[in-house]
């Protein structure tokens, strides 16, 4: 049996890593008036299920490309919006989806915001709830501390980019809006965490000048 999604917050689940997404992890948010899925979890009878059970799902926000999984599939079953940063929604040629240039609103307490660097459409999701809670994909991810980080590989798109787009959440965001990141993948650096906590302050203390002469690690 697969394993069913574990409660990041009392509204905020994450699934299991998607083996087609190189291991990376979907979170579901249930709102109210909304409820949305962050990237593409495991796709079974299990998982639709799991949302049907949630009240289904009103979009799939796509953080970057390589979180594409069976979104055909996915949209078939619940009828969502696909919502993806307009740089990669040719990707998805044969379905009906929603693009957004630099941020869009997916609810009144959900926010795109497009960060550009991991890959030409990497993007960011903002939910207000908890203290203010970030989905960050790839963009950052956790170090073997279990800090927040850009990690170059020789696949990352545009190095420089990524670096601004870090600069662009700590201009966005403070200590009262930010409290807790999502990260999309190694999630296991986080040792039974299922957040990064304080997250504002890992992500102000992230030195944008010293990333400048990292070299491609993979």
């Amino acid at each position: 049996m697969p394993k069913q999604p574990r409660a990041v917050f009392d509204n905020i689940f994450a699934f299991s890593p998607n083996r087609e997404t190189l291991g990376a992890t979907a979170y579901l948010i249930v709102e109210n008036n909304a409820n949305i899925l962050v990237d593409c979890p495991p796709w079974d009878e299990s998982t639709a299920e799991f949302l049907n059970q949630q009240g289904g799902l009103d979009s799939l926000f796509l953080t970057h490309r390589g979180g594409i999984s069976k979104v055909k599939e996915i949209q078939k079953a619940t009828g969502c919006q696909v919502v993806i940063q307009e740089w990669e929604a040719y990707l998805l040629p044969e379905l009906t989806v929603q693009t957004f240039e630099k941020d869009c609103t997916l609810s009144p307490n959900c926010q795109g915001i497009w960060t550009p660097g991991h890959s030409p459409g990497s993007s960011c999701l903002y939910y207000g709830g908890h203290g203010g809670v970030l989905f960050v994909g790839r963009h950052l991810l956790p170090n073997a501390q279990g800090e927040p980080m850009p990690l170059r590989t020789s696949k990352t798109f545009h190095w420089t980019r990524q670096i601004q787009s870090v600069k662009l959440l700590q201009e966005q965001f403070a200590p009262e809006s930010l409290h807790y990141l999502c990260p999309g993948a190694s999630t296991g650096f986080l040792r039974g965490k299922r957040v990064i906590d304080s997250a504002y302050q890992h992500l102000a203390a992230i030195d944008l000048q010293g990333l400048q002469q990292l070299e491609p690690i993979l």
